[in-house]
């Protein structure tokens, strides 16, 4: 299994090279060469797997064995999953109208990017050892990705990873499970400004190539393919969950609601159906509505500013994974990819070409929803089930309830209520801790500002200079 970018500037590489390379030398994004189509039968034979056996199934896919033998490959994903709180890892939750809601926030983090980092973490950790080599992780996050990415690789002697957090646009649960953290390899910064302004200093190291070689940057954000191929899971499942039968030809269709931020989930969702799962996609998104508009009027293009909502995780105006999903739409056309990427990253305004934004709409539905959706969305739950929603899985049970109709669906659930109780308590709801997470609120924390009018990049630089010359690492580690 091959790799190349989505801009076709980089050569190929294989899955340790995809893993620990983020973003593509050439600004793109690594996809693999082929995807594999499954038929009908191999689609019967998964709907009686596991959770955890779907993932290994799908992972000895895209991963070769000479590079990851099948045994041990499966041992790193029964280590990966073996924090999870639940049996089955991930579990659907079956409620009244039908709403099907797939709880992928049974992990450290209470959120469903503990999924894939889990399993990343492993992969980095069984290549790192193999060849003893040490890498410099950097990630942005909007709330849930740098907790998950910390959990991945913590106490690694391997790794170490600089985490920039929005000051005070997380919720107070997401910033104490990053800056509670207090191990010699984490490195927290708490930046005042949004999600995409923090992304910018994280773009500029890696844009340094001498530097991004010499002290082995790598990401952890969803540019990493390993990440997307996890979550293609999650597609799986949810469709075995909610078919009504698999003994028909054709096999039937289910509704597949992602909540969507920065794209990973539902690109992954993109690459289930290429690879032959028979599912139709939503993209709900809240007011920052890029990937709606993409959808709706083909236009990719930034609005003045990222507006705060109730689903803070989702606050993102640029979803550099719609990137990938273009890509697979226009039939791996990098040259074109290429052009409008450039365009975008210059004007921060694109208009589809017609038969790419006719390919997306035939692919993807979409809704955004504004706050009071949102708040309606979870109190509705909450009086017909009594159970909790955190406020981005609200955001797909807001499509479901404007959508009652006998389609079977499945709305994907990517964090626990108990990580947004100021979502709850607006909503006039009861917020329900666990022990970990109170526990939170009377840790030690620890974190580095970033101030407005500060050099952030350079910061981060000085800071991956000094952790590196205290580990005698740098130019020698290769």
């Amino acid at each position: 299994m091959e790799y190349v970018s989505t801009r076709g500037g980089a050569g190929t590489v294989d899955f340790e090279g995809a893993l620990f390379s983020g973003y593509a030398p050439d600004g793109g994004l690594f996809m693999p060469r082929r995807i594999p189509l499954l038929d009908g039968d191999t689609l019967r034979r998964w709907s009686h797997l596991s959770y955890p056996e779907l993932v290994k199934e799908l992972c000895s896919l895209f991963i070769t064995a000479d590079l990851v033998p099948r045994s041990a490959l499966n041992d790193l994903i029964d280590k990966a999953f073996s924090r999870f709180r639940h049996k089955d890892v991930v579990h659907l939750s079956r409620l009244k109208d039908g709403l099907n809601v797939l709880e992928l926030w049974h992990g450290v983090t209470y959120a469903f990017k503990d999924l894939s980092l889990s399993c990343t973490g492993q992969f980095l950790q069984y290549f790192l050892e193999k060849k003893q080599k040490h890498v410099t992780v950097l990630v942005g996050t909007s709330g849930d990705t740098g907790s998950s990415a910390i959990e991945g690789v913590r106490g690694q002697k391997n790794v170490d990873i600089f985490v920039l957090l929005p000051k005070g646009l997380c919720t107070q649960i997401q910033e104490l499970q990053m800056t509670t953290v207090i191990e010699d390899n984490v490195h927290v910064f708490a930046a005042h400004g949004n999600s995409d302004e923090i992304d910018e200093p994280i773009k500029e190291l890696f844009a340094d190539v001498d530097f991004a070689r010499k002290y082995n940057l790598m990401s952890l954000n969803s540019v990493n393919w390993s990440r997307i191929m996890v979550q293609i899971a999650h597609h799986f499942y949810a469709y075995f969950q909610c078919a009504p039968s698999l003994d028909t030809t054709p096999l039937p269709l289910v509704e597949i609601v992602v909540p969507t931020g920065g794209g990973g989930n539902i690109t992954a969702g993109c690459i289930a159906l290429k690879m032959g799962l028979p599912i139709r996609l939503v993209a709900v998104v809240n007011s920052n509505d890029i990937i709606h508009r993409t959808v709706q009027h083909g236009d990719f293009s930034l609005s003045e500013s990222v507006k705060a909502t109730l689903a803070s995780a989702m606050d993102i105006q640029e979803p550099y994974n719609v990137e990938r999903i273009l890509w697979l739409l226009s039939g791996s056309d990098s040259q074109l990819i290429k052009m409008l990427m450039e365009r975008f990253s210059v004007s921060k305004n694109l208009k589809l070409p017609e038969d790419l934004h006719r390919k997306l709409s035939e692919t993807l539905r979409s809704c955004s929803a504004s706050d009071e959706d949102i708040m309606r969305a979870m109190q509705r739950c909450w009086e017909e089930n009594h159970y909790l929603l955190c406020p981005h899985s609200a955001v797909a049970a807001h499509y479901h309830y404007s959508h009652l109709d006998s389609t079977p669906r499945c709305c994907l659930a990517p964090a626990s209520a108990a990580k947004f109780q100021d979502a709850l308590l607006r909503a006039s709801l009861v917020p329900q801790l666990p022990p970990e997470i109170t526990a939170l609120m009377t840790m030690e924390t620890r974190s580095t500002p970033l101030e407005r009018g500060q050099n952030w990049a350079q910061a981060l630089r000085e800071q991956i200079k000094a952790t590196a010359q205290r580990r005698g690492q740098g130019a020698t580690q290769t």
